[in-house]
């Protein structure tokens, strides 16, 4: 045991850790040249097409330091995004150790320092590494001052290092086997592995991935899971490098994946304690703490036959995304579908994309909200998930919605632009502090709602990529909003409904209807767009009906003969108007969902 090294490798998004990893993964020679290539532990397409790691990669590497010993190092690579930092936790809670990552040419940003907390919290060993050393404008000085500010440590503890060169790696290697200390734990006492990830193989049923804290694991023996308390046989056991390797035993200290032949997804869950049928263990390990989602969206399949499929396609990927949740629930315009929890607008949109690629779902998803507690006159309290469940105004007391901590981290010439983004979206300003004469951290607290849909794109756009964002949820607040519906022809159409603060309500109600004047076909009758809150009715669009000339057969003769045609036409438009649907097709509700 006192030769593994359990470690992560902690940044923010795009400060080089798939690249650093690939080198660590060269110069311990655990790839071969011809097998290597970019982003090697991006097992996913959609992670290299993006360029963005989504999943975290464990992988067992093999380094003789320069005591002649061999050391086995279990590293896990780390998504940096702020959406995907549940995955982070989950690393950090399988590791003795981290490399803070800092981009020398960019510098500590947001998601570097609560990536930092994270680790502080869970008592980690910290090896400050600054990256692209090799780069022209890299700051190398000034970040090592950022750097020493920020942990306290000494500028000699700080490992400089080039992903794309290669250069330094081999220093840091030697940190980690002399810093980083080897897990603490026993062989001999009952098994006691910890849970931190899972997949599903349509072969070979759920591979679970595990950290042992104590006792040892042998092929073949008899384990079980303590939340699902149900008894396995330990088919097949072993490490993981670019491909799994079965091992006869694994002890204490180790990181690998047990195969058990497990079909049914529900039966393992992330954070979970493997211990064995024999001589089990008397307590489960503290696991990770459930996630909390941030948005809310409704994922319906496009036929509704298809939605069964759908539920097993969402719970073989909530094994492997272990942040999403989801519930069933009903639309009267979409039928059937699922109500999920996302931690946010990029996270939604890479769930529908993996559904799409790796389960061949196609499906529509509605307007994402997020959650808010409605207080009604009697007492009552309500979690509104939908705008379905808002309560009838005259019975309401409140409502009350999730705010955030925001910290941006910028340079000092974008402070203005910044700051009327946020106080357009009702933040409140509370702090504003200079890291360096070059860097100054902005606090706001915000609506979480303002958040979800565009706010991150366009922070990045009005700060030409230089302004870096981190949250976290501070707890809900009294607010004004309302419920603004979209009615065709005076039915309501749930699913385009959404609660909007009641400021924006007329904005957001007269775009809605003039972008869906413009996507719904006309038909033979008049379509009336209507947004309306409670019976009030705030914008209006409508679609002229189709004419067809009725009047084209009579040629000279009495006025009197064509007004008899028009007025009957007249009324056959009134009556196709009370019975005619409008149908909205699905590229109405895509597209409309596009509004921000």
């Amino acid at each position: 045991m006192k030769n593994i090294r359990n470690f992560c490798v902690i940044a923010h998004i795009d400060h080089g850790k798939s690249t650093l990893s690939d080198r660590l993964l060269e110069t311990t020679r655990t790839i071969s040249e011809r097998e290597m290539k970019a982003q090697a532990l991006d097992s996913m397409d959609l992670e290299r097409e993006r360029g963005i790691t989504i999943k975290s990669h464990a992988i067992q590497m093999y380094h003789q330091h320069t005591d002649g010993q061999i050391y086995t190092l279990n590293l896990i690579d780390t998504p940096g995004h702020v959406d995907f930092s549940y995955e982070v936790s989950r690393s950090i809670a399988a590791c003795e150790g981290a490399l803070l990552l800092v981009d020398a040419t960019q510098g500590i940003q947001a998601q570097t320092i609560s990536n930092l907390y994270l680790a502080i919290d869970h008592d980690l060993t910290i090896i400050p590494v600054i990256n692209k050393i090799d780069m022209p404008n890299a700051m190398i000085d000034e970040t090592m001052e950022q750097i020493v500010d920020l942990i306290g440590c000494n500028l000699e503890d700080i490992v400089m290092t080039s992903g794309k060169t290669g250069e330094g790696v081999p220093a840091l290697l030697s940190a980690i086997v002399e810093k980083i200390p080897a897990p603490k734990g026993d062989t001999e006492a009952p098994l006691q592995a910890l849970v931190f990830d899972s997949v599903f193989n349509s072969f070979r049923g759920v591979i679970v991935y595990y950290k042992i804290l104590n006792g040892t694991l042998k092929k073949g023996e008899k384990v079980r899971f303590f939340h699902a308390s149900n008894e396995y046989n330990a088919d097949e056991i072993g490490i993981l490098q670019m491909n799994m390797v079965p091992k006869q035993e694994m002890k204490a200290g180790d990181v690998g994946y047990i195969i058990t032949g497990i079909k049914v997804s529900k039966e393992v869950k992330v954070g979970d304690t493997i211990t064995s049928v024999e001589n089990p263990c008397q307590e489960a390990i503290k696991g990770f703490e459930d996630v909390k989602p941030m948005v809310f969206a409704g994922i319906f399949p496009i036929e509704n036959e298809d939605f069964e499929d759908l539920r097993e396609s969402l719970e073989k990927l909530q094994l492997n995304d272990s942040a999403l949740t989801f519930e069933p629930e009903s639309s009267a315009a979409l039928g059937f579908g699922f109500r999920c929890g996302f931690l946010g607008m990029l996270h939604l949109e890479i769930v529908q994309e993996r559904l799409s690629r790796e389960f061949d779902m196609e499906v529509i998803t509605t307007i994402p909200n997020v959650s808010y507690i409605a207080h009604k006159s009697n007492g009552d309290i309500i979690n509104l998930r939908t705008p379905t469940d808002f309560p009838d105004p005259t019975v309401l007391k409140s409502v009350e919605e999730p705010y955030i901590a925001a910290q941006m981290i910028t340079k000092p010439e974008y402070i203005g632009a910044i700051m009327t983004l946020c106080l357009e979206k009702r933040g409140i300003f509370k702090n504003q502090s200079y890291l360096t004469p070059s860097r100054v951290e902005i606090s706001f607290e915000l609506p979480l709602a303002e958040i979800v849909f565009d706010f991150y794109d366009r922070l990045k756009s009005i700060s030409r990529g230089y302004a870096s964002f981190d949250y976290h949820p501070i707890g809900y607040r009294e607010s004004d909003l309302v419920k603004v519906d979209i009615k065709l022809n005076a039915e309501s159409v749930d699913a385009l409904s959404a609660l909007v603060h009641r400021e924006k309500a007329y904005a957001f109600g007269r775009r809605i209807c003039e972008k869906l004047r413009e996507l719904l076909p006309r038909q033979q009758f008049v379509i009336a767009i209507q947004a309306a809150i409670g019976a009030k009715i705030i914008a209006r669009e409508t679609i002229s009906a189709m004419r067809k000339d009725v009047t084209a057969k009579c040629y000279g003769g009495d006025i009197s003969r064509k007004r008899k045609l028009l007025e009957k036409q007249k009324k056959g438009k009134k009556k196709m108007r009370q019975i005619g649907n409008v149908e909205v097709p699905q590229k109405a509700f895509l597209d409309v969902l596009k509004l921000d």
